[in-house]
């Protein structure tokens, strides 16, 4: 049997009425310490973030939404386009991306679990918990 290896997990999420509290998942970011994998996967479902809107409300800046995602995917992999955050650790962007915030791009609370492939293990949750 293959070493599993424990990972902590996000669920990323859009919330686009703070207020409301309520939201759709768009992502998940997945951390392995001990392989040093950090990575996420992102999808913006604009029908479906459209859809979910209340009635009559439809000013959600959806563009603005995906270039912060994209930003998130910069810090991810630590491209220097994502600033000074990118250039830290891979632990250190873990952190701060998934760090709790009150904006319309949300992280859930960190979960943790095992695996022996942390990248197989990313594209499960995300086919679970966005597609």
């Amino acid at each position: 049997m293959p070493d599993k290896h424990v990972y902590e997990y996000s669920v990323i999420r859009i919330v686009p009425y703070v207020e409301r509290g309520e939201c759709l998942n768009v992502g998940v970011i997945l951390y392995c310490r001990r392989k040093n994998y950090l990575d996420l996967r992102l999808r913006l479902d604009r029908e479906r973030i459209l859809a979910f809107l209340p009635s009559g409300k439809k000013d959600i800046d959806l563009e603005e939404i995906d270039s912060y995602l994209k930003v998130w995917q910069l810090i991810s992999a630590g491209d220097p386009e994502g600033g000074p955050i990118a250039a830290q650790d891979s632990a250190s962007r873990f952190r701060w991306l998934t760090a709790p915030r009150s904006t319309v791009i949300q992280p859930s609370p960190l979960h943790p679990g095992l695996c022996s492939d942390p990248k197989e293990a990313l594209e499960r949750m995300f086919e679970k918990y966005v597609l």
